[in-house]
């Protein structure tokens, strides 16, 4: 079972070869590479085209929202693809050097799989914290949001995958919670390998820090996150009830407006 790493990348040449060696320090063997840089205006490419077999993709166009942009990445890594595993990855992020080989045995072992999420460590600038994977406190329309880059697909699934995905509406609707939500009422398949095989990596500089908890960002973001899985509820026949996160959630914007 061949492996195809994806990894969307902007501006982040500082962590790019700590990505790529901890790829290239796999012990599973049977895997490629495909980096796709979003326009960088640092050194980005230069210091991707030191691993010479890595197949890059230069993109110069790009919209105004990173979330739009990053789903972009991934699509056209995946149409070069050859793997029958897609592992998402962001470029300042990082694997666990067992993770590949973890998650193959994974899917060799649940055929029937299409989607995995594994666990993230949480890398800040002078500490780790390793996530459990514990339900939000709300009772939510969805599970654990797992980061993109603890995210695993069967590569037969992509096609129907990014068109229930790709609206270009909602754009404060990351990849995560969009294809967590397909995994978990499209496929009715959300599988979760619970060993921490991701660093994930926070700093002032990323989109999560944009959002801190309860902030009023926060919030507008959890209202978007509602009406994407509205209009996904009506696009494919699902029944939607507004629940108390819902409303409370509605209820806070509404005091963002007065």
């Amino acid at each position: 079972m061949k492996a195809s790493v994806v990894i969307a990348n902007f501006n982040s040449e500082k962590y790019i070869a700590q990505c790529i060696n901890s790829l290239k320090s796999q012990t599973y063997k049977d895997l490629e590479i495909i980096f796709f840089d979003d326009n960088s205006s640092d050194n980005s490419l230069n210091v991707i085209k030191k691993f010479s077999d890595v197949k890059v993709i230069e993109n110069k166009k790009q919209t105004n929202f990173g979330s739009l942009n990053q789903l972009n990445a991934f699509r056209e890594s995946i149409n070069q693809s050859t793997g029958d595993l897609i592992f998402f990855l962001d470029s300042d992020d990082y694997f666990h050097e067992k993770k590949i080989e973890t998650i193959v045995n994974y899917f060799k072992n649940n055929y029937e799989t299409k989607v995995a999420f594994d666990l993230p460590i949480y890398v800040y600038d002078n500490s780790s914290y390793i996530e459990k994977g514990k339900k939000n406190f709300f009772k939510t329309y969805w599970q654990f949001i797992h980061p993109t880059s603890c995210i695993i697909v069967k590569k037969d699934i992509v096609k129907d995958l990014f068109k229930s995905i790709s609206t270009t509406s909602y754009t404060d609707v990351w990849m995560d919670l969009r294809l967590g939500l397909y995994a978990q009422y499209i496929l009715k398949n959300f599988n979760r390998v619970d060993e921490n095989l991701t660093y994930y990596r926070r700093t002032e500089n990323n989109i999560s820090s944009q959002f801190k908890k309860y902030s009023k960002n926060w919030w507008k973001r959890r209202s978007q996150a509602h009406e994407y899985f509205h209009t996904f509820c009506n696009k494919n026949d699902i029944k939607f009830t507004k629940n108390l996160d819902y409303l409370f959630t509605k209820l806070i914007c509404s005091c963002f407006k007065r």
